[in-house]
């Protein structure tokens, strides 16, 4: 064979990020090296992967053939060292994980140190983020995401049912001049908010009403659920916040639940694991899946002291 098996993952990051200065950025490598590595392809298989030059890049006929068929060997390697590994009994390579900023960083780093304990030999790559990832093109093994992924063909595995919680510092709750009686007494309250409900009249109900709550256009919009809570911990106002962020803060007396009985409709968000359905026989993914799930079934349900 007159090409390099370690050129592959190069020339399928060359097509599926559509050029060699991108897939360098995704790789961390220089492009003098990724160019080189489709020069040494190409110069191998006697065929031109790639049309290149100043005004367009595409992939060929025959660079199209070739990366079917690089998908297919990369698949069966994935298969190989996930066969092997179960066969060893202990469980090792690389894992790519995606999360989103505010779940890696509150819910999963805190069990770093234990993952590493079970499974020293699985080489995790975290990628925390609060962008979407595409789990395929972005050779992701397994993405943590809130809500239904859009792509229908990966498999998923449901983490946690999140819903948002109503709640203000006791300093907060001990300015207030009116008691918070009903839903209504909360709007003028939100000074900050997820910038996902910042324009949603959310849908509501209590044991005695239903009705639709709107924040206020003043709030102050972050795309961060945990700054969110940080700033509402801190007396910025009444925050809704999901409530896998709130426990802690409310068992250590930080926030303080208003009107424990509110539900909100679309507060309540699904929290899932999905993954490729091409590598859902590897060892490690499952139980690094099983390890997520294992996080997650610790976190309480609401609760705790009520204000209000």
């Amino acid at each position: 064979m007159l090409w390099n098996l370690d050129d592959l993952p190069i020339f399928l990051a060359v097509a599926e990020h559509q050029g060699i200065s991108s897939a360098a950025d995704y790789l961390g490598m220089a492009k003098s090296s990724v160019s080189k590595a489709i020069t040494r392809l190409e110069k191998g298989l006697g065929v031109r992967l790639f049309e290149r030059n100043s005004r367009q890049f595409r992939i060929t006929h025959e660079g199209e053939a070739f990366y079917q068929h690089s998908l297919a060997v990369l698949e069966r390697a994935h298969e190989t060292e996930a066969a092997m590994s179960a066969l060893s009994g202990k469980p090792s390579g690389k894992l790519v994980v995606s999360m989103p900023m505010s779940f890696g960083r509150e819910i999963f780093s805190p069990h770093l140190a234990r993952f590493r304990q079970l499974y020293p030999d699985i080489e995790l790559e975290l990628n925390i983020s609060s962008q979407s990832v595409d789990v395929i093109r972005d050779s992701i093994d397994i993405a943590v995401v809130v809500g239904a992924p859009k792509d229908s063909e990966l498999i998923l595995k449901n983490l946690y049912t999140s819903q948002l919680l109503c709640v203000a510092s006791p300093g907060y709750i001990q300015s207030l001049t009116n008691e918070i009686l009903s839903p209504e007494d909360i709007t003028d309250h939100i000074q900050v908010i997820e910038k996902r409900y910042a324009n949603m009249a959310l849908p509501y109900r209590t044991s005695v009403s239903n009705g639709r709550l709107k924040p206020p256009a003043s709030a102050i919009k972050i795309n961060d659920p945990c700054s969110v809570r940080d700033a509402v911990a801190a007396g910025c106002g009444i925050g809704l916040i999901p409530d896998q962020y709130c426990h802690r803060f409310i068992q250590d007396g930080q926030l303080l639940p208003i009107l424990p009985g509110l539900e909100f409709h679309r507060g309540i968000s699904l929290i899932s694991a999905v993954y490729a359905s091409r590598r859902t026989t590897a060892h490690k993914t499952a139980l690094f899946l099983d390890f997520l799930g294992d996080i997650c079934k610790q976190l309480p349900q609401k609760s705790g002291p009520s204000a209000g």
